[in-house]
């Protein structure tokens, strides 16, 4: 391995052959929406971390959570190798946001996945209990079967955004589910909503209690990182309607 940083390079920790799988992906956002559903994901179906993202660009910062030290930009996958998920535990400058990008599609891309789904919170207004959608018009129609409203209009920011872009110009296809979410702190119950939106979309299972019945300790180990979130958001991804 290189002793220089690179612009941006997917590391691999683990050999898995991987079969066009969807990829949830999660960054830090309103409510910590983002990594705390993908998170949750992660935990519930077992899965294994596969890689993680190594770049110049981002924060000298890592993640310690209960005392275990991990990489803040990580992938995973499913032992099948059909469901792949990218969470992100850091606050990320626009500096070299299009590298990151670019370096994430090429992986998806690569590993034949034609679909990337990411999962956010809308900053500033309280929680509805209802998911909101933004995807390709055919698609919207069939979100909106499952209860997911489409989002009339906004913008997205920062790597959802970009991502979500490049997807236009990509044989992949880009889709993101959100909810509204608490600005100034993590938001599980806003986590929830978007995982049950996921459940009905895809015909998963994935239980949610643990997110709705255990707010006071997720509010512990994130707070800080919400603080973060706070302090730069004009940096930071996020989904304005």
């Amino acid at each position: 391995m290189s002793k220089e940083f690179p612009e941006a390079e997917v590391f691999e920790t683990r050999k898995i052959e991987l079969n066009s799988p969807i990829v949830f992906a999660g960054f830090v956002g309103a409510g910590l929406v983002g990594p705390l559903a993908v998170n949750h994901i992660i935990e519930k179906m077992e899965m294994k971390e596969i890689g993680v993202l190594r770049s110049k660009y981002l924060p000298p910062s890592t993640v310690f959570l209960r005392g275990r030290l991990r990489h803040p930009f990580r992938f995973y996958s499913n032992n099948d190798g059909t469901i792949c998920a990218i969470i992100c535990e850091i606050t990320l400058r626009m500096e070299g946001l299009y590298s990151l990008v670019s370096t994430i599609l090429d992986w998806a891309e690569n590993k034949k996945s034609k679909e990337i789904l990411i999962l956010d919170g809308v900053p500033g207004v309280e929680h509805d209990d209802k998911a909101y959608c933004a995807a390709e018009e055919d698609l919207v129609r069939i979100m909106e079967d499952k209860d997911i409203s489409m989002i009339p209009q906004g913008f997205i920011t920062g790597m959802p955004g970009g991502i979500l872009n490049e997807c236009l110009v990509r044989d992949i296809q880009g889709i993101t589910i959100l909810a509204k979410a608490s600005k100034d702190t993590p938001d599980p119950a806003a986590a929830a909503t978007v995982i049950e939106a996921v459940n009905r979309f895809y015909e998963m299972d994935i239980d949610t209690e643990g997110l709705r019945n255990e707010k006071e300790r997720i509010h512990s180990e994130f707070s800080e990182l919400s603080q973060k979130y706070v302090e730069h958001r004009e940096q930071t991804s996020g989904m304005y309607m």
